[in-house]
């Protein structure tokens, strides 16, 4: 089966439901409490990839690893929030995995071993954040776009 060459793939950057779209995230990306949830979450991802260091994590390498690893990746997803939010506000699921990643891990990677307070009460709180911080991000593409009917 041949493709036609000469049809244009651009019409759909034209579509009244993309742009209409598009206008929403743009809407509530414009919001202060987008540039917050999103500020937050980048501290946050920065925060449990230093954590380990901070709360000294002795004896736990493959919990620092983790922890390095996940906070990075949090961080990266929250300045593709900041940047182009219409194509990343999907993405709010991760932020959720990555904290109930990071409340399990504990346990997960060091076993009954995990049993000291400081390591499993950061990763809790961490992982708590986050996850509210993925679905707030969640809801942000609910706040453009929302009109108030005059009654």
């Amino acid at each position: 089966m041949a493709t036609d060459s000469t049809h244009s793939t651009s019409q759909i950057d034209t579509h009244p439901d993309l742009m209409a779209l598009r206008g929403r995230y743009a809407e509530a990306s414009a919001k202060p409490i987008s540039g917050l949830i999103e500020g937050l979450c980048l501290l946050t991802g920065l925060y449990l990839a230093i954590s380990p260091w901070v709360v000294n994590f002795q004896g736990f390498a493959g919990l620092r690893v983790s922890n390095l690893i996940t906070g990075i990746a949090l961080a990266v997803l929250a300045m593709g929030f900041g940047s182009v939010l219409e194509r990343t506000v999907g993405l709010g699921w991760v932020a959720i995995a990555i904290g109930v990643w990071t409340i399990i891990a504990p346990w997960a990677i060091a076993g009954p071993n995990a049993a000291f307070t400081h390591t499993i009460v950061n990763n809790a709180i961490v992982g708590g954040v986050a996850i509210a911080l993925g679905l707030a991000t969640m809801g942000l593409g609910m706040l453009g776009g929302r009109k108030r009917h005059a009654r």
